[in-house]
């Protein structure tokens, strides 16, 4: 009976164009708990967050994934950054991420904020804004934490988010260069002056997602930034779904070798 369940919402949802595998997106439907709650203060507000810990040797230092959620995942009860959009956790607990022990946090953005406050029906690119967000300004004070008092391997912070989140994490990038190794924005927008002039860039590997038919956060919106940061010499690649509506990060976190990928990168030596 499960399996036709799956079998059905799949079929619908290659209808609708998202063209994404629920078996494998319910895969870790259940896991979120083992992130722990969290809240983070300071004198410019509060951020809630889930952590992931893993299980840490005296000695090492591990890689930590920030993720950014999306607009519908806003809020202040620490659960639906995770309960709701969970395919993400396939970079750190299937059994291609589980290779690589880390340390995951998934912040939640208040209600009517932004990860980075522009004007999301723009089809072409934005402005950064001349300040970071209150809920970017918060992530970053967390990471400066978290690097001080977890054994964080400062060379291999990696910033990923979906749709409102990779609107986040381009704004990370270009906000925030000389602190993560790798970016992977999905169905997210770009600064792409930014993108296409920055030399600090040209050592963060990015790898961007998008559906082909997604008509919430145009298709153009990562196509542009590709062509920037190409433009800039960037070490980019792009991979966009053909059909695929705005439920990109389904099929785009279950991309075959993208945690391989994302934990090999490191600043060290870079």
């Amino acid at each position: 009976m499960k399996k036709m369940v799956l079998g059905w919402l799949a079929t619908l949802a290659c209808a609708f164009g998202f063209g994404m595998n629920f078996a494998q997106a319910a895969e870790f439907a259940d896991r979120y708990n083992e992130l722990e709650k969290c809240t983070w203060t300071s004198e410019n507000g509060t951020l809630l967050y889930r952590k992931y810990s893993p299980e840490v040797k005296d000695g090492e230092k591990y890689p930590l994934v920030i993720f950014l959620h999306g607009a519908g995942e806003r809020g202040d009860n620490n659960i639906s950054q995770v309960a709701g959009q969970d395919a993400f956790l396939n970079l750190i607990f299937s059994e291609e991420g589980a290779k690589y022990p880390a340390f995951l946090i998934a912040p939640q953005c208040p209600n009517g904020k932004k990860w980075c406050e522009v004007d999301w029906g723009k089809a072409d690119g934005h402005d950064t804004p001349a300040t970071a967000s209150y809920g970017m300004t918060l992530v970053h004070e967390l990471l400066q934490d978290m690097k001080k008092n977890l054994p964080i391997d400062p060379n291999r912070i990696y910033v990923t988010g979906i749709s409102m989140g990779g609107y986040g994490t381009f704004d990370f990038l270009v906000r925030y260069p000389s602190e993560i190794a790798a970016a992977i924005p999905i169905c997210g927008g770009a600064d792409n002056e930014k993108l296409a002039s920055m030399p600090e860039l040209r050592k963060v590997p990015v790898w961007i997602f998008h559906g082909g038919a997604d008509f919430v956060v145009k298709t153009q919106r990562s196509r542009n930034a590709y062509k920037a940061l190409q433009e800039n010499k960037c070490d980019v690649q792009y991979t966009e779904f053909p059909g695929v509506g705005h439920g990109s990060w389904g099929p785009a976190y279950h991309t075959k070798g993208l945690a391989d990928w994302l934990f090999s990168q490191s600043r060290a030596g870079k």
